[in-house]
């Protein structure tokens, strides 16, 4: 099943890119990213306003410090808007201003917030738990579904394994596999999945090339000052390179990137 919204057909015959920040920081990085994906081709502008972190002394978002910053960002790009949830508490905030939510890898279990979500009428994108078998991450998704909530999109964003290499083992066998026997589509986080940015074009053009329907990736102007996850990140320049691959590819494909890049 399709994921029509914002303009997009997620699932359909485009392969759908998002792209932006892990944490939105202040207004001029947010600009600085949201413009850049937005000319590279991005289809959706990813963002952090609140952060679920390891360590407690990590920074843990803006929180509703962000809105009006989220808000320049949309109306300056026309790009709709995603970002994470990490409490019951925050739907009702953040379903007024993002078109898209995010359930990172830790709330994959909280069915809590699962069941929340399901009556909620915008798009969800779930993440596979870090440990999470693939039967279990379909699961996750039907709880927001039985609230009728059909809009979902399954995240793989790789495993917990042995491997110390890579951050996570990013499992484009799961992802592909649950693509062939979900209706829902199943995009891919090669930035979570590998930590690396010099692995991220590959993993990204892979999953393309496999038929999944998507890639979600960091993008941030100065990864060395980002105060979130900015040893992943791409810089703005490293996207847009990205991106004229990928568009390359889609063509070659058949699964063309849904926006040619346009200056915003």
């Amino acid at each position: 099943m399709n994921v029509k919204f914002a303009g997009l057909d997620i699932g359909g015959k485009n392969f759908t890119v998002i792209a932006g920040p892990c944490a939105i920081e202040n207004e001029d990085q947010m600009m600085q990213a949201s413009h850049a994906v937005k000319a590279a081709g991005a289809d959706v502008l990813r963002g952090g306003i609140y952060k679920l972190r390891t360590r407690p002394d990590a920074f843990q978002g803006l929180g509703r410090d962000a809105f009006p910053m989220v808000k320049t960002a949309k109306s300056k790009t026309t790009l709709p808007f995603l970002t994470e949830i990490t409490s019951v508490s925050q739907v009702e905030a953040l379903v007024d201003i993002a078109d898209f939510i995010m359930v990172g890898t830790r709330n994959m279990y909280n069915y809590d917030l699962l069941k929340e979500l399901g009556r909620v009428r915008i798009p969800i994108v779930l993440k596979r738990g870090m440990s999470a078998k693939v039967e279990e991450w379909i699961n996750a998704a039907e709880y927001i579904a039985r609230g009728g909530n059909d809009k979902i999109i399954l995240c793989e964003r790789g495993i917990r394994t042995f491997e110390t290499a890579t951050r996570n083992t990013l499992d484009l066998a799961g992802a592909l596999w649950v693509k062939q026997r979900s209706s829902l589509p199943v995009i891919v986080d090669p930035s979570h999945g590998t930590g690396i940015p010099a692995l991220i074009p590959g993993m990204a053009a892979e999953t393309l090339a496999a038929g999944l329907d998507g890639v979600m990736v960091e993008v941030h102007p100065m990864p060395s000052a980002a105060l979130s996850d900015g040893a992943q990140a791409l810089t703005t320049e490293q996207f847009a390179d990205m991106m004229v691959k990928l568009r390359v590819l889609g063509e070659v494909c058949g699964r063309p990137l849904t926006s040619p890049g346009s200056k915003a």
